[in-house]
């Protein structure tokens, strides 16, 4: 109603329009409560939820006291190089007393140190002068062949094209801005053209090498995966990576359906699959171990919203599980006694622990779902607890997308996925991430053959996992 209508109503109406309006605003408000209640809860931090540690608000550090005196030790310094390049004897002529004059025979002993440096950095051009000529024979010309690792065509040699693509991706420095370290560290003046056609060129080596890569992974036993968003020629893919404890494959693909992992695995099946709860993660292995990391953290945000019956006990005892793993064998290949497990204590009470929280029910449904999959890694030593080596692995690319914006085209796309493979799987076998790019440009293999002992069986505490999957998993009261 307008001013004027109002102005017409009497003191009697009015009065019942303010109460009838009233009573609507107090039941909008409770209807308001009701719906807050329900999608309400605690806030969200990187230690209940998938947020960044980046977006999470530290608290303010308490005030330090002094620090006590710490005991001193005896003092440590740099080892010595096994194989210095060069050794320079430093001989006194006079006594720096007496000024008397010495010889070496006076000075037997001496101190030794290193001393570092690294070398003027500046590029080695070699002109080629390619003769040609007449044959007096035939009377046809001739030219002379090129020299070996020299072709004609881009004057850039594998070497600093391996540099370019370790400035571009490891930093993740745009394209046009790769080439500015390269001129101040080096010398050489690259246009952002001249910096495309190098990693044009480099595709076809870097993907014969990743290839080598991705084969490694498929044959492996246990492999692990994970996936983060990426931007391809403006819309939204999505980067893969797959790694085992041998190499490491990155692929970006336009798809985040269980369709990428089939196609790339083929007909193999590895016998441990290790991810998260994610459904297009699940039947590519034997057998699956869940992420308990991402398990964890979903029962620590049931915890901060109340709960202190399955979440808190859940919470508990499977870090328990996870901290008390039977150790490793010995040399000979021997099993030491197994570790009693200290969650049998933990494990009892769960079952009888009536939940707080009114979103229970969906996370006890999914580990129901999931029950055979929370403890594969209790009976074998390679299988880890978490997949976290894959958010280690993605790590660079969320840096890289949101320094650079994504990719505008395809090939780049695949291009820095067989990089990011090469350096990965060059950083398992004890290579620098310039190194592993000058051995695939280069052609050198990037794997290292290794003598890898069979995998064996861990003996572990059968009553800890009977009594780990009847309180968490079968129990009709969760």
């Amino acid at each position: 109603m307008y001013r004027d209508d109002l102005a017409k109503l009497s003191k009697d109406e009015l009065i019942a329009r303010v109460l009838a309006q009233a009573a609507q605003i107090e039941e909008l408000t409770r209807c308001i409560g009701k719906l807050e209640a329900r999608l309400g809860g605690p806030p969200k931090t990187p230690d209940n939820s998938s947020l960044p540690p980046s977006q999470g608000r530290k608290p303010n550090r308490a005030e330090r006291r002094a620090a006590k005196k710490r005991k001193g030790r005896p003092g440590v310094f740099r080892a010595l190089a096994a194989n210095p390049d060069r050794i320079v004897a430093s001989v006194a002529e006079h006594c720096p007393h007496c000024e008397h004059t010495l010889t070496a025979a006076d000075q037997v002993g001496f101190h030794a140190y290193d001393h570092i440096e690294l070398p003027p950095l500046r590029p080695v051009i070699t002109r080629i002068h390619r003769h040609r000529g007449v044959c007096p024979s035939c009377r046809r010309g001739f030219s002379a062949p090129p020299p070996a690792a020299m072709p004609p065509g881009s004057p850039f040699g594998p070497d600093l094209t391996a540099l370019i693509l370790h400035l571009h991706l490891t930093p993740g420095d745009r394209l046009r801005t790769a080439g500015a370290p390269t001129r101040r560290s080096v010398g050489v003046r690259l246009s952002e053209g001249a910096l495309a056609n190098m990693l044009a060129r480099a595709g076809t080596p870097l993907t014969a090498a990743a290839e080598t890569a991705a084969a490694e992974v498929r044959s492996s036993k246990v492999v692990a995966s994970d996936e983060t968003s990426a931007r391809v020629e403006g819309k939204n893919w999505w980067q893969w990576v797959l790694l085992s404890s041998t190499a490491v494959h990155h692929l970006i693909a336009d798809s985040r359906s269980a369709a990428v992992l089939t196609d790339f695995l083929g007909e193999t099946k590895p016998e441990v699959w290790v991810a998260d709860r994610y459904a297009a993660q699940a039947g590519h292995g034997t057998e699956r171990q869940l992420c308990l990391a991402h398990l964890l953290r979903d029962a620590q945000y049931a915890i901060d919203a109340g709960d202190t019956g399955f979440r808190a006990r859940l919470l508990q005892a499977a870090a328990a599980c996870c901290c008390h793993r039977p150790a490793a064998p010995t040399a000979q290949g021997h099993h030491p006694r197994p570790i009693p497990c200290r969650s049998r204590p933990q494990a009892r009470p769960a079952a009888r622990r009536q939940p707080h929280h009114r979103g229970r029910p969906k996370l006890a449904r999914g580990i129901r779902k999931c029950r055979g999959d929370l403890f594969v890694f209790i009976t074998r030593r390679d299988v880890p607890t978490t997949n976290n080596q894959c958010e280690r692995a993605l790590r660079p690319s969320v840096i890289f997308r949101k320094v650079t914006g994504g990719f505008r085209s395809q090939w780049g796309a695949h291009t820095y996925a067989d990089a990011l493979s090469v350096i990965a799987t060059g950083r398992l076998h004890g290579r620098s991430a310039l190194q592993a790019l000058r051995d695939a440009l280069a052609g050198r293999p990037i794997l290292v053959p290794t003598v890898i002992r069979g995998e064996q069986l861990q003996k572990t505490c059968s009553h800890c996992v009977r009594m780990l999957t009847r309180a968490f998993l079968t129990d009709k009261r969760i």
